[in-house]
């Protein structure tokens, strides 16, 4: 993306301003920042959820909007906004479904997804029948069941408590190497950042620019050891830097005490 920029009209607010990013396949892309700085506004672009108001995009060579018809990209919300009238492998296979898949092929590919994020056994259960945890594992499979090049992911472990937290961050980080997809994270938290991010970038108050991006080299698979790597600590202060940097602090709204 290049020069972008996105102003709603209500309000004449500018969320975004002067965003050159580029993400390259394979890589894990966390958006930090204070609340507002328009880091949602930024993952929306890139799903064709809403439209830029001046500068380029590019998704996987295509614009955003051939992208989602070649359905290049899934999506996942804090919400995990699934169907409770559905059972949890219809669930999943809703893009399946959409896409025209017969039953058995569909059949096939539900179940492994389960398998993948360790739900076997529960296809037969509702959404209300699960923890938030749980719930949130069958979005992240309904969302890689058809294997998009690219997964966008909406603080999709904000309303979860902190245990379930890190253990859902491992699991993805096993996914998203196995399934070798690009992953671009929009968090509040500089631990997680860190902890899942082959770059973290770091974005300032409104309007939204890139305030830095910082590199994270933290040696694969990254495990519960990963959190006491004393490079692990100084990327977690490098972020909070530049956090600080954009007055992003004083907004109160990066979740930062656990590194204090």
């Amino acid at each position: 993306m290049t020069d972008l920029t996105k102003t709603f009209p209500k309000g004449h607010v500018t969320a975004l301003q002067g965003i050159d990013l580029q993400i390259e396949p394979g890589e894990f892309v966390s958006l930090i920042g204070p609340s507002g700085c328009g880091k949602s506004t930024l993952l929306r672009i890139i799903g064709d959820l809403i439209q830029p108001t001046t500068g380029a995009i590019e998704v996987n060579g295509k614009t955003p909007h051939q992208a989602r018809v070649d359905h290049d990209y899934g999506m996942v919300f804090q919400d995990s906004v699934l169907f409770d009238w559905r059972t949890v492998a219809k669930n999943v296979g809703l893009p399946l479904e959409m896409l025209g898949w017969d039953r058995a092929r569909r059949k096939s590919r539900v179940e492994e997804m389960l398998r993948t994020v360790e739900l076997q056994g529960f296809g037969d259960h509702h959404p209300w029948q699960l923890s938030g945890g749980m719930q949130m594992r069958v979005a992240i499979a309904r969302a890689l069941s058809f294997e998009p090049a690219l997964l966008l992911m909406d603080e999709p472990f904000g309303a979860l408590d902190e245990m379930t937290r890190e253990r859902l961050n491992i699991e993805l980080l096993e996914l998203w190497r196995r399934m070798e997809s690009t992953i671009v994270f929009v968090t509040h938290s500089i631990s997680e950042a860190v902890f899942l991010s082959t770059r973290v970038v770091v974005m300032s108050p409104r309007p939204g620019r890139i305030a830095g991006v910082v590199p994270i080299d933290l040696p694969q698979p990254r495990t519960v050891d990963t959190r006491e790597d004393p490079r692990y600590f100084e990327h977690v202060t490098e972020v909070r830097e530049l956090l600080r940097g954009v007055g992003a602090d004083q907004h109160g709204s990066v979740l930062a005490e656990e590194m204090a």
